[in-house]
């Protein structure tokens, strides 16, 4: 399999299975309900996993929760409450939503503030480098002194600007590692330079090592995190002498009237929100339908297409006994999916399988998509066989005000019927 490397620019390819290939993706910082551009690291990087463990590789994915962050500091200051409990209750809203996506968890979804050991040993060797320095309690990155700075992100050293502007740093393009608690903030932990708690890049660093080891595979997050979170991640893990992640796999943004979903902008909408008016089937295939490293637009109208498609894949296995399937055919889906995850061409054959006839196939690449949903229709309870039946009887007769009383009866309770050759069929609806 060939993946994109944001690094080096070129398609690389993933060692031969059985591996084992490792893969860290940068979680959400829980301070609020995640929003739905939140959930495309999350389906991609499960989608992932499944397809490298269908073509028989052994997986372990990792994807961190960031529970301690300025971001989650301001948020409880401002609801008059302690930033730990808005943390684990955020924590535990991202849980559950993403739970309803049907995909599964990652392996591992480690917790910052259960990391904090390993982040002050990382930050102590850096120190001991002479790659950061300690600075009225708080502990910064020298990036002038990491000569491949920017070489993830393209950004030139020259036209950096401060990051987050102090009077305690040496250069302002410095970056913090540790942070001396302030009086808004409730939670500090105790290091070698006094209370106080990690900056946000250091905690992916610690927290992929402690998981993965010195050396993995692939960082997986959106394209908006590879400046500065992701090149500041890889500045300071090489700096520490770390190999760290070989292949940066970054997702495209979702966007609203061409404009990232962002919180910072206000134009977001909820993952939650958006499960609770479509079926997580149409949110499954509103992904698949762009290529992971492509801005994808959500709208209603893209939301209500890929609700149909969803029903037109579950039509198609009313009534139907499984049938086709070979292996020359799953070897034009391992084909596209092995050349840098083509999800919307992997969609257009899976939809040639319809148009085709080739269930069996069908059925096994949704389920891998996790859309197994869409091949068990329901079996209509007796009752409204019964009511079907009577109409089918009130239309032989010419009763055509039964027939569509009855109708109406039917897909009052959920249900729809359809006249076919023989007979009827009934549809979940």
């Amino acid at each position: 399999m060939r993946l994109q490397n944001t690094l080096s620019r070129t398609l690389e390819e993933l060692p031969p299975p059985p591996g084992p290939v490792g893969i860290y993706v940068c979680g959400p910082t829980v301070y609020q309900r995640i929003h739905i551009g939140n959930a495309r690291p999350y389906l991609v990087s499960l989608w992932l996993k499944r397809w490298l463990e269908e073509t028989g590789y052994r997986v372990k994915l990792v994807e961190n929760i960031t529970d301690v962050n300025d971001k989650i500091y301001d948020a409880a200051t401002k609801q008059s409450r302690p930033s730990a409990e808005l943390a684990a209750e955020a924590a535990r809203w991202y849980v559950e939503d993403t739970d309803r996506l049907g995909l599964g968890r990652p392996d591992v979804e480690p917790l910052a503030t259960e990391t904090m050991p390993e982040i002050v040993s990382l930050i102590t060797e850096l120190v001991e480098r002479e790659l950061a320095y300690e600075s009225g309690g708080d502990v910064y990155f020298r990036v002038a002194k990491w000569p491949s700075y920017g070489e993830l992100s393209g950004a030139k050293l020259d036209d950096m600007v401060a990051q987050e502007p102090s009077d305690l740093k040496e250069d302002q393009r410095d970056f913090a590692l540790w942070k001396a608690t302030k009086p808004n903030e409730d939670t500090s932990w105790e290091s070698p330079w006094g209370r106080g708690r990690p900056g946000w890049h250091i905690e992916c660093s610690a927290m992929a090592e402690k998981h993965l080891g010195a050396a993995f595979d692939i960082h997986g997050g959106g394209l908006d995190l590879r400046f500065p979170h992701h090149e500041n991640e890889l500045a300071q893990s090489r700096g520490a002498g770390r190999e760290f992640a070989r292949i940066w796999a970054h997702n495209g943004l979702l966007q609203m009237d061409a404009e990232k979903m962002s919180k910072s902008v206000g134009n977001i909408v909820s993952l939650k929100d958006v499960l609770d008016r479509w079926s997580r089937e149409a949110v499954l295939l509103l992904f698949l339908g762009a290529h992971y490293r492509s801005p994808l637009d959500f709208s209603d109208e893209a939301m209500a297409a890929a609700q149909a498609q969803a029903e037109t894949f579950k039509n198609h296995f009313v009534g139907l006994e499984d049938g086709g399937g070979s292996d020359s055919e799953w070897s034009r889906l391992a084909e596209i999916l092995d050349e840098d995850f083509n999800t919307p061409d992997a969609l257009a054959l899976l939809h040639d399988w319809r148009a085709r006839g080739e269930s069996e196939l069908l059925r096994r690449a949704l389920d891998l998509f996790g859309l197994e949903s869409l091949t068990a229709a329901r079996v209509a309870p007796a009752e409204l066989r019964a009511l079907a039946e009577r109409r089918q009887e009130a239309r032989a007769r010419g009763d055509f005000d039964e027939a569509d009383r009855l109708r109406t009866e039917i897909e009052a309770r959920g249900w729809e019927v359809r006249d076919a050759a023989e007979g009827f069929v009934l549809v979940e609806r």
